[in-house]
């Protein structure tokens, strides 16, 4: 599997993962402002006069982070990404994902998700990662749902912009376990 094949636009109805480019700047930086508290909790922060720094090194993070800007209906409404994990083309992490408020609770992030995990398995990637904040109880919950197993807890593996020293959980959805799942 080729880079070219898993970071591609991706789409499902109303909701498109398009390759984030600096046409998203405006869009995705009104998304993050609807929520200035949720950046607690986030390992860098994408509002104020630290989002154009953020969204800057999100532009140029390739070929270890891959972004895409998550639209609905042409408006976007948050980012996720791509990230280098494990083996490649044997394992991948999906992270750095934000949603506006708006959506949470709604079923589209089950649905930018599965969009992902389907696309990740079926270029060949035998395990799909998450890496949530010990204190995101709203992600790490939306993660279980999707079928992802808890593997443990990176104890004080980053330090937050905050300067809160953050305690990681890690996930994975293996490839059988996932078609399993969907009753494939």
């Amino acid at each position: 599997m080729s880079d070219t094949e898993l970071y591609v636009p991706l789409a499902e109805g109303d909701l498109e993962l398009v390759l984030l480019t600096e046409a998203h700047r405006e869009g995705l930086r009104a998304a993050c402002a609807q929520d200035s508290d949720v950046w607690t909790v986030y390992p860098t922060c994408w509002i104020g006069e630290h989002f154009d720094l953020q969204f800057d090194k999100l532009l140029t993070a390739a070929p270890h982070r891959r972004a895409y800007a998550i639209c609905r209906g042409g408006e976007v409404v948050g980012m996720t990404a791509w990230i280098d994990q494990g083996q490649p083309g044997w394992s991948i992490e999906i992270g750095n994902s934000f949603i506006a408020p708006s959506l949470r609770g709604t079923g589209f992030n089950r649905r930018v998700k599965q969009l992902m995990i389907d696309h990740a398995f079926a270029c060949g990637l035998e395990r799909v990662g998450f890496k949530v904040d010990m204190l995101n109880e709203r992600s790490r919950a939306a993660v279980a749902k999707l079928g992802a197993v808890e593997e443990g807890v990176l104890r004080h593996e980053r330090k937050t912009w905050t300067g809160r020293v953050r305690d990681t959980v890690s996930f994975s959805i293996l490839s059988g376990e996932w078609k399993a799942a969907q009753g494939a």
